[in-house]
């Protein structure tokens, strides 16, 4: 996974809360191997009437080329699926900012390399009205924990351990390798200091 620092995309509002899992990708999608990509069925059954037909009016079918949505709290609920996330990635979606996750999905996107960006409420309405009209350019600075969409200026939070595995392109593993020095410091002041838990030595 190639790490980042810095994005410029466009992003698009989906301005609706409580979008789950089941919706990003739903479960009869599942079965297909992950080499032909999850991106066409992403928010498969909301994007298109009961006819099967794409809504003219949905944002992504409205749009094309968009890398970050800006949508409503608690997205990401529901099923622990990973899927949903690959649907994303595969779409070419870099960021989702919103004002709250789904912690199981927030996870796994970190572990793809998807941007999970919390924001304030007023800036979330702020920002998605500024996209009624149309996607806007926006810009990410992940060192930063912060972005530029137009006039709106603003940051965001993310979990210090989460943005170090995107920045690096880092998994869990490599996570732990980059505090080895701190493990071992750890292991050695418990090693000292309780002695009688160790009685064949700290190694």
């Amino acid at each position: 996974m190639a790490g980042w620092s810095t994005h410029i995309g466009m992003a698009v509002s989906l301005p609706q809360a409580n979008i789950d899992t089941d919706q990003l990708i739903p479960a009869r999608f599942m079965s297909v191997p992950r080499a032909q990509g999850y991106g066409r069925f992403l928010l498969h059954d909301m994007r298109r009437e009961e006819t099967g037909d794409l809504k003219a009016d949905f944002p992504l079918n409205a749009h094309e080329g968009m890398s970050v949505l800006i949508v409503g709290r608690n997205f990401g609920s529901g099923s622990s699926r990973e899927a949903a996330v690959y649907a994303l990635v595969d779409s070419g979606i870099r960021a989702v900012f919103a004002p709250s996750f789904g912690d199981i999905f927030a996870s796994n996107a970190v572990n793809n390399g998807l941007l999970p960006a919390q924001i304030d409420e007023a800036i979330y309405e702020t920002v998605s009205q500024s996209l009624e009209r149309r996607p806007h350019s926006i810009t990410i600075d992940l060192d930063a924990r912060s972005f530029q969409l137009g006039a709106v200026e603003a940051r965001f939070w993310i979990d210090d351990s989460w943005a170090l595995k995107l920045i690096n392109g880092w998994d869990d593993i490599d996570l732990t390798r980059h505090h080895s020095a701190a493990i071992a410091a750890f292991k050695n002041t418990r090693h000292q200091t309780t002695a009688w838990a160790w009685p064949n030595g700290a190694d």
